[in-house]
């Protein structure tokens, strides 16, 4: 079964929107603080059970997914028929898009792994030794944003996939120009017309 620009899409959106889904869940999620527990000189931290970090680290996984799909579409040989990178990226326009969902490819992953990693760690360590910690949590709205960076870059994606099937039709329309040209230049170059004889 051949891969066709419809199933690839699908695939780049569905990804996207399952990334900026579970960010969106995750940070509904987010509990508010810690229960601060005293000890003996210290202080232990208790927090509720969440999908927090496991919604945060799932929402990468998709932004991966949707990100290598996206760019693996771009290129990818539809119908067996490959498409050189200088004829892809010929217009300012398709490296201006491309670079953009890479870029806010890369926010995206920044903004959904630096609260889920803080949030890992704050569960984690419990124990501390400052009298005065107030058991926080990941800073609020950082992986809430993260998921709509998410889905801004899915959506970049396929934009750049919607500029490379132009790319592809045009680059193939001027192939079969020019091999249509250079067939009419030998037909005509090896058609010699019959001489006219003179009658006595």
């Amino acid at each position: 079964m051949e891969i066709n620009m419809k199933q690839t899409a699908l695939l780049t959106a569905l990804f996207g929107v399952l990334s900026f889904i579970c960010g969106v869940i995750a940070e509904n999620k987010k509990p508010s603080a810690g229960t601060a527990v005293q000890g003996k000189g210290s202080i232990i931290c208790n927090y509720p059970s969440n999908p927090y970090i496991a919604l945060g680290y799932i929402s990468v996984v998709f932004l991966i997914l949707s990100s290598v799909a996206g760019y693996l579409s771009i290129s990818y040989p539809y119908k067996k028929r490959s498409i050189p990178y200088s004829a892809l990226f010929r217009t300012k326009t398709m490296v201006v898009f491309f670079n953009i969902a890479w870029l806010t490819s890369g926010l995206a992953a920044a903004l959904l792994v630096w609260p889920t990693i803080t949030e890992q760690l704050h569960v984690t360590k419990k124990v501390h030794y400052d009298l005065s910690y107030d058991c926080p949590t990941a800073k609020t709205g950082l992986i809430g944003g993260g998921a709509f960076v998410s889905l801004d870059s899915c959506l970049f994606w396929l934009i750049c996939l919607m500029l490379a099937s132009n790319a592809r039709e045009d680059y193939f329309d001027e192939i079969e120009d020019s091999s249509r040209g250079e067939s009419t230049q030998v037909i005509d170059m090896g058609y010699d017309a019959p001489h006219a004889t003179n009658k006595i």
